[in-house]
């Protein structure tokens, strides 16, 4: 069967497929993350295990579109307002936690008996977090528009930077000998510089001139507009490799390109089951690259760089921007972020190996390092919120007294009433408080995504940023004069897991004194039954109520015309 799977490979394709569905099934099953199945399967299907994987260039190539197409469309929500807001922040949380995580990462290498040159190899491999499985990971949560996930987003572009410039470095020292390296190493970071510039100063001429009206005629075609913006996506990405900047900002620009555009939510729809399914091929590649007989005797090491990763990376990242004035809430969310390391991290030890600094045990502990960080920070960002629940007590000593960074996003009318109070401003959200603030209603939205609240604001919608499962910030809210409570936060189903903010919102809002009625929504019958059994004031059921309103008016016309037929 296996030389069979290995004579073609539409059937190894096929092979992989089955597996990841079968796998991931079971893995839904147990309720696990998707991309911890997805890694099993690379386990499974390596040199380690059935050794299914040989069409290795075919599966890297169908994962390089999945890395492509994922960070085009994270770009494409990224607009230049946004970016110039979160970059401070970002550069400096991102360079802070490279530092001292490269400083305490060395230190430790040292105290386990490794030598200077291998301590710093480590150090700075340690560095690195995945972009990919972390972005996937928040999108799936949808809280990539989120301010920790915008802040996270900003500083593992800092990190990524760091990999382009660490693998130019390693890169250069490996050409030539020593005489030359220094002046080999200059002009590859001159060129890479160099071509980062011209590849942005283009996206800022795209977006000026061009993205608008290109995107108004490709849009009467949605066919057409689905090839240019994959073209774009992998266009701006093979540049970004072919220039030394990597795939990842490549794509990253080509997205920001078109954030501008009135359409690219239409794009993100129509793209985002095509970045799933090819993303599968990037967890794939990955657990088939981990050679477990490589991993050597360096368990006890792996075990306490593990800790300093999954622990101690963290930590830095909330201290960083606890002394820059955010509150702990959004420090420790953006931490748990880099709490693994990179598939870079191998590659990069990988070069080591190649040039001679590092005998090959190295790689194995670094890759048994990011096989547990991996695996168990999927489970940490994924119950980020009950984590946090767990740890806010021990965590006051870092956040500033009136977390100043984030004050600016709270609403002028916060401390004023308001007859009504809602959580979640997407697009049913934003419909409903400016119908009720038309009509007379005072109402006070809440959301953490920055510019919808800005845009909120902007139609005369008092706003404030915040998180609706922080109990901390729920206590704070002015319920003394509010009579309604609404909720057009959705369920998020992780797996079988259900994280159903509705009911947290309920009871805390509860446990805060509010003392008014409660509307939240539903997207089908059964949950609408089962939220006004469980003592919810009213269902909303936005497909329903639209119907339900639509046909109201076509009723309302069609005897309108029977009137006036029957009046001839």
């Amino acid at each position: 069967m296996l030389e069979l799977i290995q004579q073609s490979a539409f059937i190894e394709i096929t092979a992989l497929l089955v597996l990841a569905a079968v796998i991931g099934f079971i893995g839904t099953y147990l309720r696990q993350p998707l991309i911890v199945s997805f890694i099993v399967v690379g386990l499974v299907v390596g040199p380690s295990a059935l050794d299914v994987v040989h069409s290795e260039e075919k599966i890297e190539l169908l994962a390089e579109l999945g890395i492509a197409l994922l960070l085009f469309l994270v770009g494409i929500k990224l607009d230049i307002k946004l970016i110039r807001s979160i970059g401070p922040v970002s550069l400096l949380t991102g360079l802070g936690q490279v530092a001292f995580t490269s400083i305490i990462g060395f230190g430790i290498g040292v105290l386990l008996g490794f030598d200077y040159l291998t301590s710093v190899y480590v150090a700075v491999a340690l560095t690195f977090s995945s972009t990919i499985i972390i972005v996937k990971l928040l999108s799936d949560k949808r809280e990539i528009d989120s301010l920790h996930g915008q802040i996270a987003l900003g500083f593992l572009i800092v990190q990524d930077l760091v990999v382009v410039f660490s693998m130019i470095v390693l890169a250069a020292i490996g050409m030539g000998a020593a005489d030359t390296e220094g002046a080999s190493g200059l002009s590859i970071i001159l060129k890479v510089f160099g071509a980062g510039l011209a590849l942005v100063a283009f996206v800022m001429f795209f977006i000026r001139f061009i993205a608008n009206p290109l995107t108004k005629q490709l849009s009467k075609t949605p066919e057409l507009l689905v090839i240019f913006s994959l073209a774009l996506a992998t266009l701006f990405a093979a540049v970004g490799k072919l220039v030394g900047l990597g795939m990842e900002l490549g794509g990253l620009l080509a997205g920001v390109a078109l954030a501008s555009t009135p359409i690219k939510e239409s794009i993100s729809s129509r793209l985002a089951p095509l970045r799933d399914f090819l993303l599968l091929f990037f967890f794939i590649a990955l657990g088939s690259t981990l050679d477990l007989t490589l991993l050597g005797g360096h368990v006890f090491a792996a075990i306490i760089f593990s800790l300093f990763v999954l622990i101690g990376n963290p930590l830095i990242v909330l201290i960083i921007m606890g002394l820059l004035g955010y509150r702990k809430r959004t420090g420790f969310l953006a931490g748990l972020t880099v709490a693994q390391i990179s598939e870079f991290s191998l590659i990069f030890v990988a070069m080591g190996v190649t040039i001679g600094h590092l005998q090959s045990d190295i790689l194995g502990l670094v890759t048994l390092v990011g096989i547990v960080t991996i695996a168990i920070s999927t489970y940490m960002i994924t119950y980020s919120h009950k984590l946090y629940e767990m740890f806010e007590p021990m965590l006051y000593h870092f956040e500033k007294t009136g977390t100043p960074r984030e004050v600016s996003q709270k609403g002028e009318g916060e401390v004023a009433g308001h007859d009504i109070i809602l959580f979640g401003l997407g697009r049913f959200g934003t419909a409903i408080a400016k119908q009720l603030q038309q009509r007379g209603a005072s109402v006070l939205a809440v959301d953490f995504n920055p510019e919808v609240l800005k845009e909120a604001k902007e139609i005369g919608v008092d706003t404030i940023y915040g998180d609706a499962t922080d109990a901390e910030f729920v206590s704070e809210l002015p319920f003394s004069k509010a009579k309604w409570l609404v909720s057009t936060i959705p369920t998020h189903h992780l797996g079988l897991v259900i994280d159903d903010t509705r009911k947290t919102i309920v009871q805390l809002s509860k446990a805060a004194g509010f003392e008014g009625k409660f509307a939240i929504v539903s997207h089908t019958q059964k949950e609408a039954k089962y939220l006004t059994d469980a003592g919810i004031d009213m269902a909303l059921l936005p497909y329903n109520d639209a119907a339900l309103r639509t046909s109201e008016m076509l009723i309302e016309s069609l005897k309108s015309n029977t009137s006036d037929v029957s009046k001839e």
